[in-house]
């Protein structure tokens, strides 16, 4: 593709390409190869580096400052971020956090996260569920378990009854988190099982989950949520502990 055709900006190829850039550049920062305050090459020698138009670069860069990773000033150039600007929940930065190798830390943050609001929104999602949403649920967990999370189906199933758990709770800026925990959830899965299959089913605690919003048991569900959640947690304690040669 001639630079002239990346030029206006208009075309599938041409998003993919941006979006591509926006990715390399997004992983070299959340990995650490770029530092908070470094300034990252100007715009024309990025743009012959990488064998694309300017203004295909520039909106890789709009990209990473709409996700707070990077500011662009004139004069100054383009510059890192501090990490307290990071959109942290975007879907799309907690990909490129998982594409390195997220820290400890970074992961046990994650499931703070998820403690927080999925205890919770359980609890809720037993009160307020409807027939609609519990038949999602159990669909989902049918196909999670005849495909196992060592799957992209049983993964997207095991999103999707997260994802409708939060919407069960009737709370509209509770389930704007969906996608966020949705990402997380996908991520640190496949975290757990980048040397070795889980050594845990995970199914029997999804079940318990399942059948306490199904009873409307607010507190049984919210104690399933949390054991659900810490669980998980250590399995993705013991994947790190793990040495690289299990496979």
């Amino acid at each position: 593709m001639s630079k002239a055709r990346e030029a206006d900006g208009g075309g599938a190829a041409s998003k993919r390409i941006h979006g591509s850039i926006a990715r390399k550049l997004g992983v070299a920062i959340v990995s650490g190869q770029h530092q908070p305050g470094d300034v990252l090459t100007n715009e024309i020698d990025a743009s012959e580096q990488l064998q694309v138009s300017r203004s295909v670069y520039r909106e890789a860069i709009r990209i990473l400052a709409a996700k707070g990773l990077v500011e662009s000033r004139p004069k100054t150039g383009t510059r890192v971020s501090a990490r307290a600007r990071w959109q942290l929940l975007d879907p799309d930065v907690l990909a490129w956090f998982f594409e390195s190798e997220p820290s400890e830390d970074f992961l046990r943050e994650l499931y703070e996260l998820r403690m927080i609001v999925e205890p919770a929104a359980a609890a809720l999602a037993a009160q307020r569920r409807d027939e609609v949403q519990l038949e999602r649920m159990r669909a989902a967990l049918v196909i999670m378990q005849h495909e196992t999370l060592a799957s992209e189906a049983g993964r997207a199933a095991d999103r999707d009854f997260h994802d409708t758990v939060l919407e069960a709770t009737s709370n509209g800026p509770l389930f704007t988190l969906s996608s966020s925990i949705g990402a997380a959830v996908r991520w640190t899965t496949i975290f757990k099982q980048r040397h070795s299959e889980l050594a845990r089913d995970p199914m029997p605690d999804h079940w318990k989950v399942f059948d306490a919003i199904a009873a409307g048991r607010a507190d049984q569900a919210r104690e399933a949520m949390e054991r659900l959640v810490s669980l998980a947690l250590e399995d993705t304690r013991a994947s790190i502990d793990a040495p690289a040669d299990q496979v």
